[in-house]
């Protein structure tokens, strides 16, 4: 256990230990996942599934609280209040102002998608939710 153990171990200038490299990309992924499980989402559904099979849903994505806070709010203003449901056209332009995802680019819209794709959260308020009906803000992966 003289000189090579040291060696060994990593401690030397120039070369990294092969650990080091597998907790960098431990950490990163770990990072990648906090980040991901931080998501939240407002979700509409605006067609029938069909068969329950496939579903068809818009969505606003955001990360902060705050954000995903303001965009329901602007829909509880505009129509929630009343206990009316959203027009899609209005959701969709509140989902291309706020959401952080892609899809808000063409107004939250999901496209159809099959039962299982989608993360838990997600899956059970975008299939559960009635046509029409806009969720309140949760957190999804």
């Amino acid at each position: 256990m003289g000189k090579d153990s040291k060696a060994a171990g990593g401690k030397g200038k120039g070369k990294q230990p092969a650990g080091g490299v597998m907790m960098l990309h431990r950490r990163v992924k770990e990072k990648q996942e906090r980040g991901r499980s931080r998501n939240l989402h407002i979700c509409q559904r605006f067609l029938p599934f069909s068969a329950t099979s496939h579903g068809n849903s818009r969505h606003i994505l955001c990360e902060k609280q705050g954000k995903i806070n303001e965009a329901y709010k602007k829909l509880q203003d505009g129509w929630l209040s009343n206990g009316d449901k959203v027009p899609p056209a209005e959701f969709a332009k509140i989902a291309a102002e706020y959401s952080e995802c892609p899809s808000g680019k063409k107004g939250g819209d999901l496209g159809w998608f099959p039962r299982g794709k989608m993360a838990g959260p997600f899956q059970e308020v975008a299939f559960n939710t009635p046509v029409g009906v806009t969720s309140a803000p949760f957190k999804s992966t």
